[in-house]
């Protein structure tokens, strides 16, 4: 594995984490919360891009496609994605995004 494909998917497996302690937080304020959710799955949407094909066939339970598309969505539209959407991505799917790209780095490792 490359250094840059190991570096997509410690900036996914970063930015998961990230995603977990927001959403774990109630301290947090939720406005703070959703914008913050937001950044990061733009960011993880922009190290998914950088996967080779090769990486992301190993793990095909997770729809690439659908993750990659993300940071367009997040950025060119945010307004359309509604906070409970992003919350209910960041306590549902990213955790299962976030144990591929663990698998996926330890096959690397």
């Amino acid at each position: 594995m490359t250094a840059p494909v190991r570096q997509s998917l410690d900036d996914v497996i970063a930015s998961c984490d990230r995603i977990r302690t927001y959403v774990a937080d109630p301290a947090l304020p939720e406005e703070l919360v959703h914008d913050a959710v937001r950044m990061r799955l733009v960011d993880i949407a922009a190290a998914v891009q950088r996967l080779p094909p090769t990486m992301t066939e190993q793990e095909p339970a997770v729809p690439w496609s659908q993750v990659s598309a993300l940071a367009e969505r997040l950025t060119r539209r945010p307004i359309e994605t509604p906070a409970s959407v992003l919350i209910g991505t960041a306590r549902t799917d990213v955790p299962v995004l976030c144990a591929a790209a663990r698998r996926m780095r330890a096959r690397c490792a």
